[in-house]
């Protein structure tokens, strides 16, 4: 039995997130489909995490078991070959049997795109949240910094979260401005259901004059979700890569 490891590109705007799920059209299941039709074998495709709908991919890891035994090196063209053009898989590996894209991550990293044009943009409208008032990344790079270390993030954290603790370890956070677009990017250990679409929401009411970068702090201490921002949408989301 070989273990495989996938690093997976895709498009989550047609998607009803990773999961499998009956009648709904996700990324899990048109994967696990493209390696039996491959393979023959029903496989169990075991990701480093779940995204949401609409939440974008250039580094998700995935691994599962076969006894396949196709050469490594074809194993992205064999199954490119059976995917739409909004899956790609990127490289395969084989791995050590040990290893667990879930429970063997070290750390991952999220980017939020936002457009911070007066019009926004008509190419790339699915993949960044369009903000028309003018963003000072600057004071939002000041807030970013306190995401940074072991928090609890109860206070960025969606209803319905199903993680015991809301404690997670952010090991950097940035923001920084490319033209017209203000990217946020937050690598840590963790991450709770949306927590990443509120920070940036938080971030916007800094980059409003809404909240001073410093009560950032107080918000994640007090713990309270009214206090945090809002939920942005998930076409500004990507999951840069995941690290083991």
């Amino acid at each position: 039995m070989r273990n495989i490891k996938l690093v997976i590109e895709y498009d989550g705007k047609s998607f009803n997130g990773w999961q499998k799920q009956p009648n709904k059209l996700n990324i899990q299941g048109e994967i696990e489909k493209a390696i039996e039709e491959i393979t023959g074998e029903k496989i169990d495709l075991i990701a480093s995490g779940r995204t949401d709908a609409g939440v974008h991919s250039l580094g998700q890891v995935a691994n599962f078991k076969t006894n396949s035994t196709i050469d490594v090196e074809k194993i992205p063209y064999a199954i490119n070959s059976k995917l739409k053009k909004s899956i790609v898989i990127k490289s395969a590996e084989e791995v050590p049997e040990r290893f667990h894209s879930r429970y063997s991550v070290h750390s991952k990293t999220y980017r939020y795109t936002i457009n911070n044009s007066k019009f926004g943009t008509a190419l790339y409208r699915d993949m960044e949240y369009h903000f028309p008032i003018e963003l000072d990344e600057k004071k939002m790079q000041k807030a970013a910094k306190f995401f940074e270390g072991e928090h609890d993030f109860k206070a960025f954290k969606a209803s319905g979260t199903s993680s015991k603790s809301s404690v997670r370890t952010i090991y950097k956070a940035t923001v920084e401005r490319k033209d017209d677009r203000v990217i946020i990017e937050l690598t840590g250990n963790g991450f709770l259901y949306n927590m990443v679409r509120i920070i940036a929401g938080t971030l916007i009411d800094v980059g409003i004059g809404k909240i001073k970068p410093e009560e950032v702090k107080e918000i994640i201490e007090k713990k309270e979700r009214k206090n945090a921002g809002k939920t942005l949408p998930a076409r500004g989301l990507c999951l840069l890569k995941v690290d083991y």
